[in-house]
Protein backbone atom coordinates (compact mmCIF):
# COMPACT_ATOMS: atom_id res chain seq x y z
CA UNK A 1 0.00 0.00 0.00
CA UNK A 2 2.79 2.23 1.07
CA UNK A 3 4.30 1.85 -2.81
CA UNK A 4 1.34 2.14 -4.27
CA UNK A 5 0.92 5.82 -2.35
CA UNK A 6 4.23 6.50 -3.41
CA UNK A 7 2.85 5.60 -7.30
CA UNK A 8 -0.52 7.70 -7.13
CA UNK A 9 0.96 10.68 -4.86
CA UNK A 10 4.66 11.34 -6.63
CA UNK A 11 6.42 11.00 -3.06
CA UNK A 12 9.17 8.76 -3.03
CA UNK A 13 10.63 6.54 -0.07
CA UNK A 14 14.20 4.35 -0.93
CA UNK A 15 14.89 3.29 2.26
CA UNK A 16 11.19 1.48 1.87
CA UNK A 17 11.57 0.55 -1.20
CA UNK A 18 14.79 -1.27 -0.55
CA UNK A 19 13.39 -3.08 2.43
CA UNK A 20 10.87 -4.17 0.09
CA UNK A 21 13.06 -6.24 -2.12
CA UNK A 22 14.97 -7.90 0.82
CA UNK A 23 12.05 -9.02 2.22
CA UNK A 24 11.26 -10.53 -1.24
CA UNK A 25 15.02 -11.88 -1.06
CA UNK A 26 13.82 -13.72 2.79
CA UNK A 27 10.52 -14.77 1.75
CA UNK A 28 10.48 -15.72 -2.02
CA UNK A 29 6.98 -17.06 -2.05
CA UNK A 30 5.61 -13.67 -1.67
CA UNK A 31 7.54 -11.89 -4.52
CA UNK A 32 5.33 -9.57 -6.48
CA UNK A 33 6.43 -8.52 -10.18
CA UNK A 34 3.80 -5.81 -10.19
CA UNK A 35 5.58 -4.01 -7.01
CA UNK A 36 8.98 -4.60 -8.47
CA UNK A 37 8.28 -2.92 -11.17
CA UNK A 38 6.85 0.13 -9.60
CA UNK A 39 9.82 0.23 -7.35
CA UNK A 40 11.90 0.38 -10.50
CA UNK A 41 10.02 2.99 -12.18
CA UNK A 42 10.35 4.82 -8.61
CA UNK A 43 14.09 4.08 -8.86
CA UNK A 44 14.23 5.15 -12.58
CA UNK A 45 12.34 8.54 -11.77
CA UNK A 46 14.86 8.94 -9.29
CA UNK A 47 18.16 9.48 -11.48
CA UNK A 48 21.01 10.58 -11.42
CA UNK A 49 20.66 9.22 -7.63
CA UNK A 50 21.73 5.72 -7.55
CA UNK A 51 19.01 4.11 -6.71
CA UNK A 52 18.32 2.22 -9.52
CA UNK A 53 21.67 0.30 -9.42
CA UNK A 54 20.64 -0.38 -5.45
CA UNK A 55 17.34 -2.16 -6.46
CA UNK A 56 18.70 -4.38 -9.16
CA UNK A 57 21.21 -5.68 -6.50
CA UNK A 58 18.44 -6.66 -4.90
CA UNK A 59 16.12 -8.51 -7.23
CA UNK A 60 17.49 -12.09 -8.09
CA UNK A 61 18.79 -11.98 -11.85
CA UNK A 62 16.66 -14.63 -13.26
CA UNK A 63 13.77 -12.63 -12.52
CA UNK A 64 16.03 -9.59 -14.12
CA UNK A 65 16.28 -11.17 -17.52
CA UNK A 66 12.24 -12.19 -17.47
CA UNK A 67 9.56 -10.03 -19.02
CA UNK A 68 8.28 -7.92 -17.94
CA UNK A 69 11.00 -6.95 -15.60
CA UNK A 70 13.72 -7.00 -18.44
CA UNK A 71 11.66 -3.97 -20.30
CA UNK A 72 11.60 -1.93 -17.03
CA UNK A 73 15.77 -2.84 -16.60
CA UNK A 74 16.27 -1.70 -20.11
CA UNK A 75 14.24 1.64 -19.69
CA UNK A 76 16.71 2.18 -16.77
CA UNK A 77 20.18 0.92 -18.51
CA UNK A 78 18.82 3.43 -21.53
CA UNK A 79 18.74 5.84 -19.64
CA UNK A 80 22.04 5.87 -17.49
CA UNK A 81 24.07 5.26 -20.72
CA UNK A 82 22.10 8.64 -21.87
CA UNK A 83 20.64 6.81 -24.89
CA UNK A 84 17.59 9.38 -24.61
CA UNK A 85 15.74 8.83 -27.75
CA UNK A 86 16.17 5.28 -27.49
CA UNK A 87 14.64 5.22 -24.20
CA UNK A 88 11.23 7.42 -25.78
CA UNK A 89 11.13 5.12 -28.74
CA UNK A 90 11.15 1.81 -25.89
CA UNK A 91 8.85 3.71 -23.69
CA UNK A 92 6.49 4.08 -26.03
CA UNK A 93 6.41 0.71 -27.16
CA UNK A 94 6.16 -0.82 -23.49
CA UNK A 95 3.03 1.56 -22.24
CA UNK A 96 0.69 -0.77 -23.70
CA UNK A 97 2.32 -4.14 -22.49
CA UNK A 98 2.95 -2.60 -18.65
CA UNK A 99 0.43 -0.72 -17.27
CA UNK A 100 2.15 -0.04 -14.25
CA UNK A 101 4.12 2.70 -15.89
CA UNK A 102 1.13 5.10 -17.18
CA UNK A 103 0.22 4.54 -13.53
CA UNK A 104 3.41 6.35 -11.84
CA UNK A 105 2.32 10.12 -11.30
CA UNK A 106 5.30 12.55 -12.94
CA UNK A 107 7.72 9.75 -14.18
CA UNK A 108 7.96 11.33 -17.90
CA UNK A 109 8.63 15.03 -16.02
CA UNK A 110 11.26 13.42 -13.43
CA UNK A 111 13.19 12.02 -16.66
CA UNK A 112 12.99 14.64 -18.62
CA UNK A 113 14.30 16.46 -15.45
CA UNK A 114 16.99 13.73 -15.59
CA UNK A 115 17.88 14.46 -19.10
CA UNK A 116 18.24 18.38 -18.64
CA UNK A 117 20.72 18.01 -15.62
CA UNK A 118 22.87 16.23 -18.03
CA UNK A 119 22.24 18.68 -20.89
CA UNK A 120 23.35 21.01 -18.22
CA UNK A 121 26.73 19.50 -17.00
CA UNK A 122 27.81 17.81 -20.44
CA UNK A 123 27.17 20.70 -23.08
CA UNK A 124 27.58 24.32 -23.81
CA UNK A 125 25.94 24.77 -26.90
CA UNK A 126 23.11 21.93 -28.45
CA UNK A 127 21.27 22.08 -31.45
CA UNK A 128 17.76 22.97 -30.49
CA UNK A 129 16.29 19.70 -32.55
CA UNK A 130 18.60 17.57 -31.45
CA UNK A 131 17.41 18.63 -27.36
CA UNK A 132 13.80 18.47 -28.54
CA UNK A 133 14.51 15.14 -29.49
CA UNK A 134 16.20 13.83 -26.15
CA UNK A 135 13.42 15.47 -24.15
CA UNK A 136 10.70 14.05 -26.54
CA UNK A 137 8.61 17.77 -26.83
CA UNK A 138 7.41 19.43 -29.29
CA UNK A 139 9.52 22.75 -30.53
CA UNK A 140 6.51 25.21 -29.01
CA UNK A 141 6.91 23.30 -25.56
CA UNK A 142 10.88 24.13 -25.55
CA UNK A 143 9.88 27.38 -24.06
CA UNK A 144 9.03 26.30 -20.71
CA UNK A 145 12.46 24.23 -20.32
CA UNK A 146 14.31 27.71 -21.67
CA UNK A 147 12.77 29.79 -18.71
CA UNK A 148 12.84 26.85 -16.13
CA UNK A 149 17.16 25.87 -16.48
CA UNK A 150 18.02 30.05 -17.98
CA UNK A 151 19.06 28.06 -21.19
CA UNK A 152 18.85 30.93 -23.93
CA UNK A 153 18.19 30.52 -28.19
CA UNK A 154 21.65 31.96 -29.48
CA UNK A 155 20.81 35.06 -30.66
CA UNK A 156 21.93 34.69 -34.37
CA UNK A 157 21.14 30.91 -34.84
CA UNK A 158 17.95 30.12 -33.36
CA UNK A 159 18.66 26.37 -34.47
CA UNK A 160 20.81 26.33 -31.26
CA UNK A 161 20.25 26.60 -27.50
CA UNK A 162 22.78 27.89 -25.50
CA UNK A 163 22.99 26.17 -22.23
CA UNK A 164 25.54 27.15 -19.85
CA UNK A 165 28.57 30.06 -20.19
CA UNK A 166 31.64 28.61 -18.64
CA UNK A 167 33.38 32.54 -19.10
CA UNK A 168 30.81 33.56 -16.64
CA UNK A 169 31.22 31.40 -14.15
CA UNK A 170 35.11 31.88 -14.10
CA UNK A 171 36.15 33.78 -10.76
CA UNK A 172 39.27 35.76 -10.49
CA UNK A 173 41.01 34.89 -7.09
CA UNK A 174 43.93 36.79 -5.74
CA UNK A 175 46.07 34.14 -3.75
CA UNK A 176 48.18 35.86 -1.24
CA UNK A 177 50.95 34.16 0.54
CA UNK A 178 51.90 35.78 4.06
CA UNK A 179 55.63 34.67 5.48
CA UNK A 180 56.85 36.14 7.91
CA UNK A 181 60.77 36.79 9.33
CA UNK A 182 60.69 34.03 11.52
CA UNK A 183 59.47 31.77 8.65
CA UNK A 184 62.47 32.94 6.50
CA UNK A 185 64.61 33.10 9.46
CA UNK A 186 64.36 28.98 9.97
CA UNK A 187 64.74 28.51 6.28
CA UNK A 188 68.00 30.05 5.72
CA UNK A 189 70.06 27.44 7.16
CA UNK A 190 68.35 24.86 5.01
CA UNK A 191 68.73 26.89 1.74
CA UNK A 192 72.57 27.96 2.92
CA UNK A 193 73.58 24.50 2.94
CA UNK A 194 71.63 23.94 -0.08
CA UNK A 195 73.86 25.44 -2.30
CA UNK A 196 76.69 25.09 -0.73
CA UNK A 197 76.56 21.31 -1.65
CA UNK A 198 75.48 22.83 -5.26
CA UNK A 199 78.26 24.47 -5.58
CA UNK A 200 80.38 21.78 -4.49
CA UNK A 201 78.86 19.36 -7.02
CA UNK A 202 79.40 21.89 -10.18
CA UNK A 203 83.25 22.11 -9.01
Amino acid sequence: KYIELQVTENVYDCEANLAVLKLYQFNPSHYQTNVTIKILLKAIANLPHPDFSLCKYLIEPDKLREEPLSSVVALGNQLETCDFEEFWQSLASTKSSIPAIGSVVGFTDSVRKFICHVVGISYQKIKTDQLCRILDIKRDQLAVYLEEYGWKLVPDDPSHVFVFNYEETIKTRNISEKIGFPQVKQLAPVLQNAASDCHKRAK
